[in-house]
């Protein structure tokens, strides 16, 4: 027998509970690293460039190699947008690949000068904080400019996965109040796919990944949350963490929507 909306609610409200609680483990995240590191007048930037890579590998990796990167005085410049766009695609490559941020020595450097270049020319002070200042901190312009105007000067960070993310990001580490933040959706990677099926809101057939499988699951999240309270960005990272801990006990996985 199908659960009802308000048995599906309860069930997220005990992962919640669960996440707050610390019982799905995990509890530091890949950032966390760069707490306590680099300076909140920084924060943007770095996680910003850093996110422009985080595609289809390990976080906690990228990270680490992030924080290497930023502790070293002379490699420190390329989390600086402006000096990224002054400076030669050759002296970046030789900084990200020696660092193994980049781990595609020709895409991944030129994605980063590209991602820099988009940052410098839509904001006012050539920073990501300018970029944000910009549109006064409205996530619905915001996800314009990224997601169509400017999109191609933005790849995978103007992908939903990604997108949706780093505005969550943003705001956990550096307290960026959003307008229209019921926009940010869950960011549908490969454990939200996973966490999203086990709770029944789709079928396995999602996890085949595609674009259009990832769209569908942050859509039926949206619709799921709907006068609950909740955005779908605030249940992002304990369905990310009961993923990884391989799905301790919790309710029924009985079908509520199907995608």
């Amino acid at each position: 027998m199908p659960m009802t909306h308000d048995q599906f609610l309860e069930n997220v409200k005990l992962l919640l509970q669960m996440h707050s609680e610390g019982h799905l483990g995990g509890e530091v995240m890949p950032e966390d690293v760069l707490l306590g590191v680099v300076p909140n007048e920084e924060l943007m930037n770095v996680l910003t460039l850093g996110m422009s890579l985080n595609y289809q590998r390990n976080s906690y990796a990228l990270w680490q190699a992030i924080l290497h990167t930023y502790n070293n005085n002379n490699s420190r410049w390329i989390f600086n947008p402006r000096l990224v766009y002054e400076n030669s695609i050759d002296d970046l490559r030789t900084v990200l690949v020696y660092h193994r941020v980049a781990l595609q020595p020709n895409r991944h450097p030129e994605i980063w000068k590209k991602v820099s270049k988009g940052i410098v020319d839509s904001s006012h002070r050539g920073d990501v904080f300018g970029l944000i200042d910009s549109v006064n901190f409205d996530i619905a312009v915001l996800k314009n400019i990224i997601q169509n105007k400017r999109k191609s000067e933005f790849p995978y960070l103007s992908g939903p996965k990604i997108f949706n993310y780093w505005l969550y990001v943003l705001e956990s580490y550096t307290a960026v109040k959003w307008r229209s933040r019921n926009l940010i959706t869950v960011a549908p990677d490969t454990h939200i796919l996973q966490a999203t099926v086990k709770l029944g809101l789709c079928t396995s057939e999602v996890l085949n990944g595609s674009a259009e499988d990832r769209q569908r699951v942050a859509e039926i999240w949206e619709v799921a949350l709907l006068g609950s309270g909740l955005a779908p960005i605030d249940v992002h990272t304990p369905l990310w963490l009961w993923s990884r801990a391989g799905f301790p006990e919790l309710s029924t996985n009985v079908s509520l929507f199907r995608c």
